[in-house]
């Protein structure tokens, strides 16, 4: 009897013992859910997101809006292949055929959240808003964001893009550098030759005005590409022109296939999909 039960017992460890590493396996090979994790249900599939504690204000406004169900059964009305997929127009739910959707919103902006490490790359999740003319400061929707497909660059177009960016950014600067306080008498003087038009003068003055405010900033170089941005966009891809333009808050890391299914719906002129293409998000407990 005693090596009856012997044998039992035996057998019984053996049991726990497969059984337990059988969970540490399982446990092992789980995928963790990372923190403000959340779901976009769409008729092309499901994407997988999460929110940045980086961009602490879209972060929680995003959390608000999704709890409150204010994207349930929203469109994604602006769509355009190999750039970005547009949503959160409160306007687009149950809209007609053909209606002109992209204005609707809450009510209200959210500053702008700009990170040099927070990036257009595939799967970018970002804040859509109003252009600059009537937007200075960049503030963001309080409800419309894009989610980023854009392309994969290789090094001679990369370097192309970047060489126009210094240029712009240079020429911006310039008229910021113009437009200090300090610098009134610059202003004045160019305005004046303006008005005579002294275009020697004011070629040399301006050619002056550039020298002093590279001087000003001692960081002519910053204004290219970091190295994360040309590793991501020569690798995974994504819409690097729109750097420091508009707030990256989130990424979408499960599901990036489903970005390239609905950019591949076709749309009207104003890029509304012909078929309409519905979602509807939540968190992710």
């Amino acid at each position: 009897m005693k090596g009856k039960y012997a044998l039992i017992l035996l057998l019984a460890i053996l049991f726990l013992s497969c059984k337990t590493n059988d969970k540490q396996k399982s446990t092992k090979g789980e995928i963790q859910t990372p923190n403000n994790a959340f779901v976009i249900h769409t008729s092309f599939g499901d994407m997988k997101g999460r929110l940045y504690d980086e961009t602490p204000l879209h972060r929680d406004n995003f959390i608000k809006l999704v709890n409150e169900g204010f994207y349930d059964s929203l469109l994604f009305h602006r769509v355009i292949k190999n750039f970005m997929i547009q949503g959160g127009d409160p306007d687009s739910k149950n809209a007609i055929k053909g209606k002109q959707l992209g204005n609707g919103g809450p009510g209200y902006t959210i500053p702008a959240e700009f990170n040099s490490n927070l990036i257009h790359k595939k799967g970018a999740l970002s804040a859509a808003r109003m252009g600059d003319n009537v937007n200075p400061k960049k503030e963001s929707s309080g409800s419309q964001f894009y989610i980023v497909q854009g392309v994969v660059y290789d090094s001679l177009h990369l370097a192309g893009m970047e060489q126009k960016l210094i240029a712009n950014k240079s020429s911006r600067r310039v008229y910021d550098f113009i437009q200090l306080p300090e610098n009134k008498d610059i202003k004045s003087k160019l305005d004046s030759l303006r008005k005579a038009k002294d275009n020697q003068g004011l070629h040399q003055a301006w050619e002056d005005v550039k020298k002093a405010s590279a001087e000003y900033y001692k960081d002519e170089a910053s204004l290219g590409f970091t190295d994360l941005q040309k590793k991501t966009y020569s690798t995974i891809g994504g819409t690097p022109h729109l750097d420091g333009e508009y707030t990256v808050f989130g990424e979408i890391y499960e599901g990036l296939n489903i970005i390239d299914s609905i950019g591949n719906v076709k749309g009207d002129r104003a890029n509304r999909p012909l078929e309409d293409v519905i979602f509807t998000i939540e968190m992710i407990k």
